[in-house]
């Protein structure tokens, strides 16, 4: 029998079914005690989180009063943590061969129909190219796994060469990277390669659900997949993110084997996930969501959002085009810090004319250019940001999370966020886009409190407007 043990690298210990079963319980049996509701409220209200048993109750409580007070107080801790800044990001598929079995994903193995497709370098370049074009900075590569078509000497290859294109204004100045559970030589490996974020969703933490939706192939190892990110900080990565995928099993078992994850990390090695993504099962080729009856309201959905924004108050919290466009509008005042923007899940699916038919992983709902993404955050008075300077000056893992706790980080992110919103102003935006733009820019410009940085920045906008690039606290 697995004891309950956040410090413990086994991970049927530091995510222990008895104890999520018995969180359950007890939130069930106190999901009407109000006091018990209030007092977690005024203790996530000092920005120390909360552990993944007082969240569960949180959950669980259907009080109309205190759900709205979950929302009103994740929006508040999202902006005391991280300002009206929105992170801009999107994926870039390399290739979608695959020879696991998973029974959710259109690359599974005995999916004889989609469209099998590996990116060259010459490919990669052309759809670089493309996304700088489109103004993007940060992008999460993903592939299937796959070592013969996909080894690590060919993932470290691409994020070379996406690091080595500079087109007109345009640079890749971060590469995140979603790709299997792997060995603590590889990911020092990706680390030496400069990646920013491991990100590694694990679908879902119940072990016999897990097992019987990874049916064959590397990934039916419940305990690699869900040890890897103690693989990926020995190997010297300090920033994973995090996520499930929520529709395989019961919401209720996965947030608390999520938030138990969060906690295992501070626990073992003092840095919580840099991010926690939110994804929910999607249509795709030779997918039927509705065959998984674990599905979620939107209601439910954003209710998820807002409390892990309120009990991880430091991560950040990404939300897909995986969303529809009203959805994101929704969730984005719950504490979502990072979103995509015209996204593309098909391998090759950015340079003109080379997407196949058939690869996409799964369809996209929010199907808006990033230029109209990028309007429509400045018009719901959010800063789309597209600063990349944290994991480029160094503070990372422990570094970030000092500054982030202490609500320090704003003093270098805000002025970025302005920054690097200029330069997609004059080198991507359209007309309507800019305008919005240059008057956010000086409204937000007062909100630098600090009068020097204040001035550095406004001199750095003018050099942007004079052609030069890349300026970062």
């Amino acid at each position: 029998m697995y004891k309950y043990d956040p410090k413990s690298l086994k991970a049927e210990e530091f995510i222990n079914h008895e104890e999520i079963l018995e969180t359950l319980k007890y939130a069930d049996e106190n999901k009407d005690n109000l006091e018990l509701v209030d007092s977690l409220l005024d203790k996530a209200g000092q920005l120390k989180g909360l552990t993944h048993r007082e969240a569960s109750v949180l959950l669980a409580c259907e009080d109309e009063q205190r759900v709205q007070r979950m929302y009103s107080l994740a929006e508040q801790i999202k902006k005391d943590f991280y300002g009206n800044r929105i992170v801009m990001f999107a994926p870039l598929y390399l290739s979608n061969y695959c020879v696991n079995g998973c029974v959710y994903c259109p690359y599974h193995l005995k999916n004889k129909h989609i469209c099998r497709k590996k990116l060259t370098q010459e490919e990669i370049k052309n759809e670089v190219i493309a996304l700088q074009d489109m103004g993007h900075k940060r992008l999460a590569i993903e592939a299937g796994e796959d070592p013969v078509n996909n080894p690590i000497e060919y993932i470290l290859e691409s994020i070379k060469t996406i690091y080595s294109i500079k087109h007109k204004n345009g640079a890749i100045r971060r590469v995140n990277v979603n790709i299997a559970a792997t060995t603590v030589e590889n990911y020092r490996k990706l680390k030496e390669a400069g990646i920013g974020t491991y990100i590694l969703f694990q679908e879902t933490y119940h072990k016999e659900s897990y097992e019987k939706l990874h049916p064959t192939g590397p990934k039916h190892n419940y305990a690699y997949h869900t040890e890897a990110m103690d693989r990926a900080m020995e190997g010297g990565i300090d920033d994973v993110g995090l996520g499930v995928l929520f529709g395989l099993e019961l919401y209720r078992y996965e947030f608390a084997g999520l938030l138990m994850h969060a906690e295992h990390l501070e626990a073992v090695h003092g840095v919580g996930p840099h991010t926690i993504s939110v994804p929910r099962i999607k249509k795709a080729d030779d997918i039927d969501p509705d065959v998984f009856d674990n599905g979620i309201s939107d209601e439910t959905f954003g209710k998820i959002c807002a409390l892990i924004r309120i009990c991880v108050p430091y991560t950040g919290m990404i939300i897909s085009t995986r969303e529809s466009e009203e959805v994101r509008s929704k969730v984005i005042h719950y504490g979502v810090s990072q979103i995509s923007g015209a996204s593309k899940t098909s391998v090759g699916g950015y340079a003109e004319d080379s997407e196949p038919e058939n690869s996409e992983q799964f369809d996209v709902s929010d199907q808006r250019t990033l230029d109209e993404v990028v309007n429509w955050l400045m018009r719901n008075d959010y800063i789309p940001s597209f600063c990349t300077a944290c994991y480029r000056e160094g503070r990372t893992g422990d570094r970030f999370m000092a500054l982030c706790k202490n609500r320090q980080i704003q003093n270098c992110c805000h002025p970025n966020a302005l920054m690097t919103l200029k330069e997609y102003l004059m080198d991507y935006a359209s007309d309507d886009t800019r305008e919005i733009g240059e008057k956010m820019i000086q409204k937000e410009l007062l909100n630098i409190p600090n009068e020097k940085v204040r001035r550095i920045c406004e001199e750095h906008l003018k050099d942007i407007e004079n052609n030069k690039r890349d300026f970062r606290f």
